[in-house]
């Protein structure tokens, strides 16, 4: 990958064009992290870049970026550039290209606005980045009120980049953050969720959540998660705390989610603070089929898809089950661990037990039973469907919910093994009635 951005910067100087790599693939390159995308920042023009490269594709030509296609990879390819105010908070009211000290200036963070020659391997550093790097600041380039100004999301990332890098924001900067915190809402949610979902699945997720607080934006994006802190629970359950510090440390204990996964550990609890109640122990009726119904709103609100929000629902709704693993049915219990993305479901469990009791008998026990069921034969095909019952005399309705239900549960538990036996138990446990003819269920 590197080759090939070297390439492409090499035939740019070749012409007489100013280029070097920019932004976050530097600062990974001076930290020894593994860098992702490459991004060439020059002083070409995007109609000079579209002419001297075969496969290219204009993705943002007003703000002078091309895509150039290098070696089977894509790079972004950007002039450099200076920008005007920031009228609606994200973009720019005008842009000037300029030269690559402008460009640095008009960048976020400090550890951001570095530039770095592949071919005479130098680092060009106009911001003092490289002093930041080596004392481990997140700072804004600039003063701090006016760069948040220009793109409020730029608080959001600056909580990412301190817990994935483990540094510390600088004291001015944290102040312009909490200062600004409510001006997040004039960021799409749509934007909000690419960050969130950037930070929650990343190392130190219980410390961003802790900073997300403290700066203000939590109340602000998140106020069903705000509202978690100082939420006691049942301490012979929960002795690590209350509610907030229990879904903290989930978040630390969940090992390489999927940024769904890890949403769904932020909410898994959410429905618990509108169910609190004190009876003989501190109470939470109710709280899974709330706490389902917040997430889903939730959800809806961040614009997820409908498969992600259906999953973190999902993870929501079911992850108390675990309790009862033990005392299912075979079919039932069958039917728990073959649910849609299981290993989700037992990777928040294990979390939820580590981050409070520590009993991890229940994730144990689906283990063995996950193994024991996959040494049996596949599940067999349905011997009945609808179309039978509606030749048997049945009307379509509740009812055939209910008998096809009941025929596949007597069929994991191996009860009934042929089509003529599941004939005659529907025959004999659901005679034709009035009502079955109707399609109504008892």
């Amino acid at each position: 990958m590197q080759r090939a951005a070297q390439r492409i910067v090499e035939k740019l100087r070749l012409h007489g064009y100013e280029a070097f790599f920019a932004g976050g693939w530097v600062r990974d390159f001076l930290m020894r992290r593994k860098p992702k995308d490459i991004d060439i920042a020059t002083s070409a023009r995007p109609e000079e870049v579209l002419k001297l490269f075969r496969e290219t594709t204009p993705i943002g030509a007003s703000f002078g970026v091309v895509q150039v296609r290098m070696y089977g990879h894509a790079y972004e390819v950007a002039t450099f550039r200076s920008e005007g105010p920031y009228l609606d908070g994200r973009h720019p009211s005008q842009v000037t290209f300029s030269g690559p000290r402008q460009d640095a200036l008009r960048r976020d963070f400090t550890i951001n606005g570095l530039f770095y020659d592949p071919v005479a391997d130098r680092v060009i550093d106009y911001v003092h980045g490289r002093a930041d790097i080596q004392r481990k600041i997140i700072r804004t380039i600039g003063n701090p009120l006016e760069r948040f100004a220009e793109d409020k999301l730029r608080m959001l990332r600056a909580v990412r980049f301190a817990c994935a890098l483990s540094f510390q924001i600088d004291p001015n900067t944290w102040q312009a953050i909490k200062q600004e915190s409510a001006g997040i809402l004039q960021v799409s949610w749509e934007r909000i969720r690419d960050e969130l979902l950037k930070i929650l699945p990343g190392p130190n997720a219980g410390g961003a959540l802790d900073l997300l607080h403290e700066s203000g934006l939590l109340g602000h994006i998140l106020p069903e998660v705000e509202a978690m802190r100082g939420v006691e629970q049942p301490p012979e359950f929960h002795p690590e705390g209350d509610v907030f510090v229990h879904t903290r440390m989930i978040l630390d204990t969940l090992r390489r989610p999927s940024p769904v996964l890890a949403l769904a550990a932020l909410l898994h609890d959410v429905g618990k603070p509108p169910t609190f109640a004190v009876k003989e122990r501190i109470r939470f009726d109710g709280h899974v089929e709330v706490g389902a119904q917040m997430a889903e709103a939730i959800c809806r609100r961040l614009r997820l898809s409908n498969d992600e929000t259906e999953h973190v629902v999902a993870l929501v709704r079911n992850h108390l089950k675990f309790m009862h693993v033990r005392e299912m049915r075979q079919s039932t219990l069958k039917k728990f661990l073959r649910m849609p993305n299981f290993s989700d479901h037992l990777d928040l469990h294990r979390a939820d037990c580590l981050s409070s009791h520590g009993n991890l008998d229940s994730y144990k026990f689906c283990k063995l039973k996950m193994h024991e069921f996959q040494q049996e034969p596949p599940s067999p095909p349905p011997l009945i469907t609808g179309r039978d019952l509606i030749e048997m005399g049945y009307t379509p309705g509740p009812i055939f919910k209910e008998i096809l239900d009941r025929v596949e549960d007597l069929q994991l538990e191996n009860a009934l093994a042929t089509r003529e036996e599941v004939l005659e138990f529907v025959k004999k446990t659901f005679p034709l009635t009035q009502d079955s003819k109707t399609g109504v269920g008892d």
